[in-house]
């Protein structure tokens, strides 16, 4: 039987109607094969975002581009292999501290990861402001340092879900990227080619995420998670708090020496930021094996930091994808790292609220991150903020200090992170950074 044409597909879908498995993956398939123009997917997606994807839909789809490229075996590398994934905040460097936890605690985690677009950073982009690490193993460096040293950091490959990397570039100019059935097939059809056993999904909620309602956030947490578990792959999504930047640094840089950091042990002021991390990497040491549940697990990642086991595997896999590993072991003799501005408190108060936004649309401003793929990144810009939310600020205390080459717009730069603050006479209470948990067995709070 004939293919039905693209055009067909995509008045079904204006139409609301649903698209077969058989339909959904022909159109993927010639898409990815350049037989189908941008301008009819592009029609299609503007159907989907506008009439939605049912569950066996959204599940099609994320298979079609699962297969599209190669599905990575790794039952070569003994355990149980799991990753984590973030839909994308401003100063989340979560996968940095986290991933060398787990892979301490005897978890192996082969991450692939992507980059910064628009207000949220990118693991990618961070990794790569280690002078000389590189991100770009083959699928065979990748398999071996896996199986080499339980962890291996990289991007999407050519190989993997070829179909994602198409669809996600016309998205991210059609308009159609904040749609949760295809938010979700992109998450997944990329972590499910890696090869994993299981999977543990930070979905951030607020005004720094893509998620800004409680409600979309939980919507694309049963997505995620009812995929994974359509392909058999233990899934748990926690959903976590993303109004005001998490830790204290943002930009590539001054977020990749945060990692190390508190890798090394020196989390004072960065409750939220360890909060976020060690919950998650309790989940993967329990999906992993490794921990008797999720809260068994907490412990066993703060161990690893306590002992050095977590440092230490961070050091060794940037020495074995070829990353200055000096700068590791000593964050300042990293050069291009001096101060261009500092931020100063308007008032005396305690910090209400900082606008995760605001934040992260100045970095980018500031050069930190790129507002179109194709925008140079200075891996050093960024800023690091003194006060946050619920700590006393007197009038002329710095707020925050910049980093950036762009010095002609610091006054700019200065005023809109000045503008990003709230403050009030009394303090707020602590911020609950866990909002929620989700299996399939339902929500726990």
């Amino acid at each position: 039987m004939a293919s039905p044409r693209p055009v067909d597909l995509i008045r079904a879908k204006r139409d609301g109607h649903s698209v077969s498995a058989d339909d959904l993956t022909a159109l993927i398939n010639a898409y990815t094969a350049d037989d189908v123009p941008d301008y009819q997917m592009s029609a299609f997606l503007m159907a989907a975002f506008l009439k939605g994807l049912d569950a066996d839909e959204t599940a099609a789809l994320t298979r079609a581009m699962l297969h599209s490229g190669t599905v990575l075996d790794l039952s070569h590398t003994p355990g149980t292999k799991v990753d984590k994934h973030s839909t994308g905040g401003v100063g989340d460097k979560v996968s940095l501290i986290l991933a060398p936890i787990v892979a301490a605690c005897g978890v192996p985690v082969p991450m692939i990861s992507g980059r910064g677009l628009g207000h949220t950073g990118g693991t990618l982009d961070k990794l790569e402001s280690i002078p000389d690490f590189r991100t770009d193993l083959s699928i065979a460096a990748y398999k071996q340092q896996l199986a080499d040293l339980g962890l291996v950091l990289i991007g999407q490959t050519a190989e993997i879900a070829p179909a994602d990397r198409k669809l996600y570039a016309l998205r991210d100019v059609t308009g159609t990227v904040e749609c949760i059935p295809l938010i979700a097939a992109s998450i997944m059809s990329k972590k499910l080619a890696e090869g994993i056993d299981g999977l543990v999904l930070d979905v951030k909620c607020g005004r720094g995420a893509f998620m800004s309602s409680e409600a979309d956030a939980r919507r694309l947490a049963e997505t995620l998670v009812s995929i994974g578990h359509e392909f058999g792959k233990a899934t748990v999504a926690r959903m976590t708090r993303m109004d005001a930047p998490l830790g204290r640094a943002v930009g590539n840089w001054p977020e990749m020496q945060e990692s190390i950091q508190c890798l090394q042990g020196d989390v004072e002021g960065l409750d939220d930021l360890m909060t976020v991390t060690l919950a998650l990497a309790g989940e993967m040491l329990w999906l992993g094996g490794e921990a008797a549940s999720p809260e068994a697990g907490v412990a066993q990642a703060q161990e690893a930091i306590d002992s050095g086991a977590a440092f230490d595997t961070f050091a060794r896999v940037v020495d074995a994808q070829g990353g200055d590993v000096t700068v590791v072991h000593d964050p300042a003799a990293r050069a291009g790292m001096a101060p261009a501005g500092t931020v100063a408190a308007p008032a005396t108060g305690y910090v209400q609220a900082i606008d995760a936004f605001a934040v992260g649309m100045t970095a980018v401003r500031m050069g930190a991150g790129r507002r179109v793929k194709e925008d140079p990144v200075d891996p050093t810009a960024g800023l690091v903020l003194h006060k946050k939310v619920g700590e006393a600020v007197a009038k002329g205390d710095p707020l925050a200090t910049l980093y950036t080459a762009r010095t002609e717009d610091i006054p700019a730069f200065s005023s809109a992170i000045g503008e990003a603050y709230t403050l009030a006479d009394t303090a707020p209470p602590a911020p609950d950074m866990l909002l929620g948990r989700y299996t399939m067995e339902g929500w726990t709070d």
